[in-house]
């Protein structure tokens, strides 16, 4: 199955390329970016590489994973947004990461919708979860303009979490979510 472009108003979700490696790892370097994911020492050039193939292969195996995440405007690469398959638990959740020069612009809004979108209408999926650190209070603000609900704090990745959860019914049914729409 080939891995879709989505267009947004804003933005262009795609397929990674192997050269956006040296993009990726240079999101991952700036200070703060990673705070708070499981491992948060920024990793090397060749451990972005993988993350990509890594996302290759999820396409293939599962018909979803991230995408890169362009500027509709002049095709900047300006971080990633999509599902992930967690086989752990056996979820589905809705990830983004951005550099931070397009941190409080709705971006991750805008392709997490679309992400959710795609899940729902694509993929016919019916729940996607999000998890986030307690103290990630923009990424928070994220899940909760896309409707998501909070279910439970616990852990997972060996770190403490909140997890939310969106049904396929009511995100299709409430139009006041996401900036995408």
């Amino acid at each position: 199955m080939p891995i879709p472009t989505i267009e947004t108003l804003r933005l262009i979700l795609r397929p990674f390329y192997e050269n956006d490696a040296q993009s990726l790892y240079n999101i991952l370097q700036e200070e703060g970016v990673l705070r708070y994911f499981p491992n948060p020492t920024p990793p090397a050039l060749e451990k972005a590489a993988k993350v990509i193939s890594d996302q290759l292969e999820q396409w293939q195996r599962y018909g979803y994973a991230w995408w890169a995440v362009t500027l509709k405007s002049d095709h900047t690469f300006i971080g990633w947004c999509g599902l992930q398959f967690l086989p752990e638990t056996n979820e589905t959740e809705v990830g983004y990461l951005l550099g931070k020069p397009w941190w409080g612009k709705g971006y991750a809004t805008e392709a997490a919708a679309t992400s959710l979108q795609y899940a729902f209408t694509q993929l016919n999926m019916k729940q996607i979860i999000a998890l986030v650190h307690p103290e990630n209070k923009a990424s928070i603000r994220v899940i909760e303009k896309l409707g998501m609900d909070f279910v439970d704090a616990t852990k997972y990745f060996g770190m403490n979490i909140l997890r939310y959860i969106i049904e396929k019914d009511r995100y299709l049914d409430d139009t006041s979510i996401g900036e995408s729409r």
